[in-house]
């Protein structure tokens, strides 16, 4: 299996031949926030045969980039997105499964099971809290967590289950990180709970607020070095890749 990660929470699954593609973004900008970090992603990015989306959040659901996908590409959203999104159903040619946790959807040859995730679920700025914030673990050869964008919650490595491969959120797109995310130190602590052979920290280094690179900006750059070094104190039996926008890793796994 191999992983690529083209930025914030975007990446390739590539497993048993088969391409799971994480919540899209694809813009060089998005409301307030501009990409500060790495080229945009080439269009291999968004060729995929299932796509999961964490939560509706503008930066995790981002329509325009959805539509760049092909017609009959498998569209894996939380439960009540497209009451609390209208534009997906406006999405041609995309076969859209709403999913809560526990759900399982069969993929080809892998099964994508739906898991927990501690975070505001809500389509913002507005909208009531009508769907779940989720991760997603993505079973073939190897078995890979995605956590989406989640705080560390009590009974966390029973939910997600073993897993061989863990990308984990470890920064955000601001200054501050408020309830619901995973610092890098946090993140680390997920790792020592989760034991996977391999990790690839993501949701860092990429997008930040126009205006504000003067403000805080230790939190855009460092994210990624401070989890390798937690992640060596607290989880050392497993192996960090830190990548670069756009670069790819074959984790070791399980036989």
């Amino acid at each position: 299996m191999e992983v690529t990660w083209w930025g914030h929470a975007t990446c390739t699954v590539e497993d048993s031949g088969v391409r799971v593609l994480t919540d899209p973004l694809f813009a060089r900008r998005l409301a307030h926030l501009r990409r500060r970090r790495g080229a945009l992603p080439t269009p291999e990015a968004a060729r995929a045969d299932a796509v999961v989306v964490s939560h509706l959040h503008g930066d995790h659901l981002h329509l325009p980039s959805l539509a760049r996908l092909a017609p009959g590409t498998s569209l894996i959203v939380p439960r009540g997105a497209t009451r609390s999104v209208p534009g997906l159903r406006r999405l041609d040619g995309l076969r859209i499964t709403e999913v809560g946790p526990g759900d399982e959807v069969a993929v080809e040859h892998l099964v994508v099971r739906a898991v927990p995730a501690l975070h505001d679920g809500r389509r913002l700025p507005v909208g009531p809290h009508r769907s779940p914030a989720l991760g997603y673990v993505v079973t073939g050869e190897a078995r890979t967590y995605f956590a989406g964008d989640t705080g560390l919650f009590d009974g966390m490595a029973d939910a997600v289950g073993e897993v061989d491969v863990a990308l984990l959120p470890v920064g955000g797109w601001g200054p501050y990180l408020g309830h619901g995310h995973l610092d890098a130190r946090r993140a680390a602590q997920v790792l020592a709970a989760l034991g996977p052979r391999a990790a690839v920290p993501v949701h860092y280094g990429t997008y930040w607020p126009i205006g504000m690179d003067a403000v805080r900006p230790h939190e855009f750059h460092a994210p990624g070095d401070e989890f390798v070094r937690h992640a060596a104190r607290l989880a050392p039996g497993v192996a960090v890749h830190r990548l670069g926008h756009g670069e790819r890793v074959r984790p070791e796994v399980r036989p």
